[in-house]
């Protein structure tokens, strides 16, 4: 017996019992706590006869960069990275938003080069953006950026580079990011380069 029907037959026992003590038992006190005791226990059977759901961690999504073929391929997995593994809409919005808590990357794959938005993933400190969107002097965005490269995020660098391919569709600009660079870089290796680069400044 699982242990949902162990709970429901309890709640069926007990609002018997609740029954039975306003059929048989004439104590004004005693009849109330029946009476509360049908209500509770109904209630119980209502909550255990909801279909029971496990809370579960999201599974992890895994991407083949090795399958990639063009660079529209590689979008496909950059805007697959940005609404999940990469957590970035969390934080920004893809056209004007009073909520984002950061930039509104709108046209930025058009504005800027990938280099200087892999620093912006890598070394996010190196700028500090601006929020303009109120009236008096700009303001700092409220959520400082994460390392991306780094835990608990933690994209590689041919991660990072499929989400500004991304970026850069997004845009209506066209992707400037090689495929076959991208299946050059070494996950392992890149990290240890970045780390190095981080820690140098």
């Amino acid at each position: 017996m699982s242990e949902v029907a162990l709970l429901q037959l309890i709640g069926l026992i007990v609002v018997g019992c609740g029954i039975a003590i306003l059929l048989f038992i004439r104590a004004m006190f005693v009849r109330v706590v029946g009476f509360v005791v049908i209500v509770l226990g109904t209630f119980s059977l209502i909550a255990l006869g909801v279909p029971q759901m496990p809370s579960l961690p999201p599974a992890i999504e895994t991407f083949d960069i090795t399958k990639v073929k063009t660079p529209d391929d590689l979008a496909a997995i950059g805007q697959k990275i940005f609404f999940s593994k990469g957590q970035c809409a969390l934080c920004h919005s893809i056209g004007p938003s009073e909520s984002a808590r950061c930039p509104d990357l709108k046209g930025i794959g058009a504005k800027l080069t990938p280099e200087f938005i892999y620093e912006s993933l890598t070394q996010p400190q190196a700028y500090i953006y601006l929020d303009f969107r109120h009236n008096g002097p700009p303001k700092e965005y409220p959520a400082r950026m994460p390392y991306i490269n780094k835990d608990p995020i933690g994209l590689t660098k041919q991660e990072i580079y499929s989400v500004i391919a991304f970026l850069q569709k997004m845009s209506g600009a066209p992707i400037s990011i090689k495929v076959e660079d991208v299946l050059k870089m070494g996950t392992q290796e890149d990290e240890v380069q970045v780390a190095v680069v981080s820690h140098d400044r």
